[in-house]
């Protein structure tokens, strides 16, 4: 598709077709990404009750790995769309190649340091004792794989902030099918017990990483990322950060929030760290598919408001969040009657991790519509290149309020405490982007407003 084509795609397309159009393969992108955990967790699980809380433990690991990686991808890829809506290409180029090469160099300064800290390391995650092993074992591959995980995340958004959403799915599908045959047959057929599930998850990232640099590099429609185009220089990290900083203090916060959840859980035995993790994974599966939704929202924001077509930002921030809503509200619904039933795909031979999750489950499903308005207004800051309340909006939900939630619920209530922080922490984030979003609503309306005058002023009479 040639650039001019894409501009009128992404300026003139309905709105209604335009978002679902980026949206779908943005949503199987994400769930894909998020079945990496799911998988592992499922077969982890049938290993034992200490493996699956292992899985949990390095879930932070991976929320470490996914913040330095997304935090790169998302605050260029921001600024490539609004680029390209102003139709500079070359800002874009450069952008991307200092994006991506900046991400695999820091995916590999994570990977030596936390090879060389992996028993300390473990242990301050949350492990208990009989966790720990499992722990190593499942994060020393983890670690290995963190240069091209970082480095797929920023393949993988800017050929969304382009519009070729279709093109980055291929990539994380073709990984994510990988992982799951690869999973049962390292683990179980070849006896390699939890290294297998990791060490079947960064080869599968690797493929996933081969085929984006494909997509990326050598079939037409895109921009490319060359070593020649990257530029160190203060302002392009600045317009990089100043969008992709609000993603590191979600992401950051996410591998914190998930520390304190393990260590508040351990007092209460490998079940309920168990069951905490599988609850994570299922939230976290489900919030992925909303984020893909809000990342196919993205680009169509972004490059819109870079054309002052303000109006369909305001048309796409509002079926966005009509449509999320929807759908969260339907499966909040059905997690809530079914969650022993989900619980019991992972641990169905544990009646106490059963017990904790489906409560823990049950607690975030009253507030899972919720979600809907505050990550589709969190990331309208972002794509917009509102800084400061993209990351007020981004910390809200795991530091804001988690954290002090799960240290002082736990103090109060015991196990009720650990079962009912996260639920009470999005509650509490659904009020605070409430409060945000009314200046975004009258900037842009009086932008539009202005925008409509001008082009009147300069018609002819």
């Amino acid at each position: 598709m040639e650039k001019d084509d894409k501009y009128i795609m992404m300026t003139e397309t309905p709105i209604t077709k335009l978002i679902p159009k980026i949206a779908v393969p943005t949503i199987v992108s994400m769930l894909i990404t998020s079945i990496y955990n799911m998988a592992d967790t499922f077969f982890v699980s049938q290993i034992g009750t200490s493996a699956a809380g292992a899985v949990g433990v390095d879930f932070s690991l991976m929320a470490m790995i996914q913040a330095i990686g997304f935090t790169i991808a998302m605050g260029s890829g921001t600024y490539i769309s609004r680029s390209l809506g102003r139709q500079d290409t070359k800002s874009a180029e450069r952008v991307a190649a200092t994006g991506f090469f900046t991400a695999v160099f820091l995916g590999l300064l994570l990977a030596v340091f936390g090879l060389y800290n992996i028993d300390k390391l473990v242990v301050f995650l949350g492990a208990t004792e009989t966790i720990a092993p499992y722990a190593k074992d499942y994060g020393r591959y983890i670690l290995i794989g963190a240069p091209w995980m970082c480095g797929s995340f920023v393949l993988n958004v800017a050929l969304r902030s382009q519009g070729n959403a279709v093109r980055s799915m291929l990539g994380i599908t073709a990984g994510g099918v990988l992982n799951i045959v690869l999973d049962p047959l390292l683990i179980f057929g070849f006896n390699m017990g939890i290294s297998g599930a990791a060490i079947a998850t960064i080869i599968s990232q690797f493929v996933s990483f081969i085929i984006l640099i494909i997509q990326t590099n050598y079939i037409e429609g895109s921009i490319k990322i060359r070593f020649t185009n990257i530029e160190f220089s203060i302002k392009v990290y600045k317009e990089i950060l100043r969008t992709g900083l609000p993603t590191f203090y979600r992401q950051g916060l996410a591998s914190a929030a998930s520390v304190f959840l393990n260590v508040a859980a351990s007092p209460y035995g490998d079940p309920a760290v168990a069951a905490v993790s599988i609850t994570t994974r299922i939230v976290m599966f489900t919030y992925s598919a909303l984020i893909g939704f809000g990342q196919g929202y993205m680009p169509v924001a972004g490059f819109n408001y870079g054309a002052k077509k303000f109006a369909r930002v305001m048309e796409a921030f509002k079926f966005s969040i009509k449509v999320a809503t929807i759908f969260l509200s339907g499966l909040g619904v059905i997690f809530f009657i079914f969650a022993p039933k989900v619980i019991g795909v992972f641990r169905a031979d544990d009646l106490e991790v059963i017990r904790i999750a489906s409560r823990t489950l049950r607690f975030q499903c009253l507030v899972l519509p919720l979600h809907a308005f505050s990550v589709i207004v969190n990331m309208s800051f972002q794509s917009l290149g509102y800084g400061l309340k993209a990351t007020i909006a981004s910390s809200a939900r795991q530091g804001i309020f988690f954290i002090p939630a799960i240290l002082i619920l736990p103090k109060l209530f015991g196990l009720t405490g650990v079962e009912t922080a996260q639920a009470i922490a999005d509650a509490l984030t659904f009020l605070l982007n409430v409060t945000l979003v009314f200046g975004l609503i009258k900037e842009l309306k009086e932008k539009n407003l202005t925008e409509l005058n001008g082009n009147l002023e300069h018609q002819p009479q």
